[in-house]
């Protein structure tokens, strides 16, 4: 129960409704008790006696009871939904809110697939043990309890001797429980994998089916959903070694009634009509507790989801604001790196080591170097994206941590490698991180980008509504749009990680000229593996391994017989090899 415990502050603000429902389950429960007291009566008092006048009075207040329990029935089931659903309502976005501001390091090992299992499956599977499994808990006690009480009123011998075989019973639910709920926790991890894998698949459909591996990914998704069934399955098995051990146990108890109970009515100590009654409470104790597997079932199944969803609910959050952070609608974009480590986990090697420079307001830093020397990872530093290992970052001679990470944010503008768009208009796609920006404003930065002549060919131009990932669009169309998106929020400083790789030499050339305009008075930052990209810029640092291996400006770099200088050599060559291809 310590999993509920920790999830209590999303169900018990709307404990009125679960109250109003056990309030009415108890009505409900009290009155299908009373069947087997009529049943009784209508035995002993009106057939065995031959009172047939009874007949229409106890059908009028059989009817009437139905009534009352019909309604009862009705307030109970819809108060006690109510109570599920306001509950997982709140949950569902505090999960969803939470992931929002979870770190980049969190989504590191994180799966997309199998987050999506947790706020769907996970979060319906403790709604439906709210709504329904609670219910069903209290319903298996009241039932019990009033139904013993009437036994234990017609006959207290016979009641003994029928329950005598229950301890054995709750030995085999106990044994039940303790080993379903771990098989539950494994078939909710198998498929949070297994939906992982389908959307794997189709997000990179395309590359599957460039590759031909459409047979490969039909035999790892069958490994997958192999691994689910046979969890299922395993589950399965314990279910079906528990229960008819428990429904065994159970039909016991109605051997000792019929025989004990039959013996007390030939010899006048138990009516007829009160053994008839007793046999059908007892079905009433017995029902809870041979159904007792399934809502055992659905407790585990709600813990082990519960479990799951505390697992991101209780994530470290590592990156967030002071208590009083600064707030600041505009900076003025000079950087600082002292002295910075990065290491992405314990286990990990230094991501960046010892990195140290100097970025005044309205320098452009170009970031040249290896695949995964580093270079996102320092730009990823400036918006707390990441925390250093050790060293400080600061922006405007005040330490990066300082500022609210909104403020921090909105300042700084971000072209990534692989641009992503929203399924949305290009329009709301461009105003994304400006929710409130002028149509001109879209337009004016849409133009920087050299997104508008495109977008205006388009059927609805700006209010032309993308599929998912920006599809419709290629790979070009796509990046002008990020940039557009990055300019829409008139940063302070501005980071272009590869902005340009997806577009053509001309489009680029279209590109960076706008963007020559765009960088003025902006602290800009370009990452690029072509010297053509970054050669004006006012300070060029290489990164290799994760430390700064040589800087300065490309005229420096190139005299300097370093790291540069063989990248600028290996591009100029393959562009002259290319030029004689071309010119015999």
């Amino acid at each position: 129960m310590d999993t509920f415990k920790k999830l209590k502050e999303y169900y018990w603000p709307y404990k009125s409704y679960f109250l109003w429902s056990i309030g009415f389950l108890i009505i409900v429960t009290a009155i299908t008790v009373v069947y087997p007291i009529f049943l009784q009566i209508t035995i002993d008092e009106v057939v065995l006696k031959s009172q047939y006048n009874w007949i229409p009075y106890l059908s009028l207040g059989f009817i009437g009871i139905m009534l009352i329990k019909g309604l009862a029935t009705y307030v109970h089931q819809y108060t006690g939904d109510l109570f599920g659903i306001s509950s997982v309502y709140k949950l569902r976005n505090t999960l969803y809110e939470k992931l929002q501001f979870l770190p980049f390091r969190y989504y590191d090992n994180a799966k997309t697939g199998d987050l999506m299992s947790r706020l769907t499956a996970d979060v319906e599977g403790f709604r439906f043990f709210l709504s329904f499994g609670f219910s069903e808990l209290i319903r298996f006690f009241l039932l019990i309890i009033i139904s013993f009480t009437v036994m234990m009123y017609y006959s207290i011998p016979l009641t003994i001797v029928t329950l005598i075989s229950l301890p054995f019973l709750a030995v085999a639910t106990f044994k039940f429980d303790k080993a379903v709920h771990p098989a539950f926790r494994n078939i909710r991890k198998s498929f949070g994998k297994l939906n992982t894998k389908v959307q794997e698949n189709i997000s990179g459909i395309h590359t599957v089916k460039s590759l031909s591996r459409e047979e490969f990914e039909v035999n790892k998704f069958n490994d997958s959903n192999g691994d689910y069934k046979n969890k299922y399955l395993f589950t399965s098995k314990i279910w079906a070694k528990y229960f008819p051990l428990m429904e065994f146990i159970g039909n016991l108890s109605i051997v000792f009634l019929l025989a004990y109970g039959g013996y007390l009515v030939i010899n006048d100590q138990l009516k007829l009509g009160e053994l008839v009654a007793f046999y059908s409470l007892l079905g009433y104790i017995m029902w809870p507790i041979m159904n007792l597997g399934f809502t055992i079932n659905l407790f585990s199944q709600s813990k082990a989801s519960g479990e799951r969803l505390l697992e991101i609910l209780e994530a470290d959050n590592e990156i967030m604001d002071k208590d009083k952070p600064i707030e600041a609608s505009r900076l003025q974009g000079k950087v600082s790196f002292r002295q910075v480590d990065l290491k992405y986990s314990k286990d990990d090697q230094d991501a960046l080591y010892n990195i140290s420079f100097e970025a005044k307001k309205g320098n452009v830093i170009g970031l040249i170097g290896p695949t995964g020397a580093g270079k996102t990872s320092l730009t990823q530093l400036l918006s707390r994206f990441y925390e250093p290992t050790s060293g400080e970052v600061f922006i405007d001679d005040q330490n990066v941590r300082d500022y609210s990470l909104k403020t921090l944010r909105s300042n700084i503008g971000f072209v990534l490698q692989e641009s992503f768009l929203f399924s949305s208009s290009i329009k709301a796609n461009i105003s994304f991180g400006r929710p409130n920006a002028e149509m001109d404003d879209i337009i004016d930065a849409a133009k920087r980008a050299q997104a508008h002549e495109f977008i205006m060919e388009l059927p609805e131009g700006y209010d032309t509504m993308l599929g998912e990932r920006g599809m419709g669009l290629s790979g070009g169309q796509k990046q002008r749009i990020a940039i557009a998106r990055a300019i829409c929020i008139n940063p302070s400083i501005l980071i272009l990680d590869d902005a340009t790789s997806a577009v053509d030499m001309e489009t680029e050339f279209q590109i960076q000229r706008a963007l020559k305009e765009v960088m003025k008075g902006r602290t800009t930052f370009i990452i690029a593996h072509r010297i053509s990209s970054l050669k004006y810029a006012d300070e060029i640092l290489v990164i290799e391994n994760g430390y700064i291996a040589e800087r300065g400006s490309h005229e420096q770099l190139v005299q300097n017989n370093g790291p540069y200088q063989r990248i600028y050599e290996i591009q100029f060559q393959d562009r002259d090899k290319v030029l004689e291809t071309y010119t015999g």
